[in-house]
């Protein structure tokens, strides 16, 4: 939340790293035509992906049907790594288009895929408003990133 609510640079991150030649530190694991996917740096939870598309659009409805399709693709593309990796028991999957519906990056849409286990949440969220993330981002974009290859 503290993310969400604090000031943004007026540049859009996300356009940003997807135009640098930095995969690795900017955790992209898969690059294709239109869209490409990639770790979030704030995740609600161990191997939390985003799909992004190249364009840089606030809204689903403005992309193409090859850049949909893609994402799509990507989406389940990241969902059997996901499955291969970290053998989640469920996802949540959404799209967060508008700061009222949520969105930390109003501007350019994007996926959100969320493993999920039995009893992921705890204490922790609700009495520290902290996520416990056993995992560093670094070992977890190593272990997709040998998935997707």
């Amino acid at each position: 939340m503290s993310y969400i609510l604090s000031p943004k640079p007026s540049n859009c991150i996300l356009c940003e790293k997807i135009a640098e030649n930095r995969d690795r530190e900017n955790y992209i694991l898969y690059r294709g035509d239109k869209s490409c996917s990639m770790l979030n740096l704030y995740p609600y939870n161990n191997g939390h992906i985003m799909v992004v598309p190249y364009r840089h659009v606030p809204s689903l409805e403005q992309l193409d049907d090859e850049e949909l399709l893609e994402m799509m693709n990507i989406v389940n593309q990241s969902l059997a790594a996901l499955r291969k990796v970290m053998n989640p028991d469920g996802f949540n999957i959404g799209v967060n288009i508008g700061k009222a519906a949520g969105a930390g990056i109003v501007d350019h849409v994007h996926i959100h895929i969320v493993p999920r286990w039995e009893g992921d949440t705890n204490f922790m969220a609700v009495m520290a408003e902290t996520r416990v993330i056993p995992e560093l981002l670094e070992q977890t974009y190593e272990k997709l990133l040998k998935t997707l290859a």
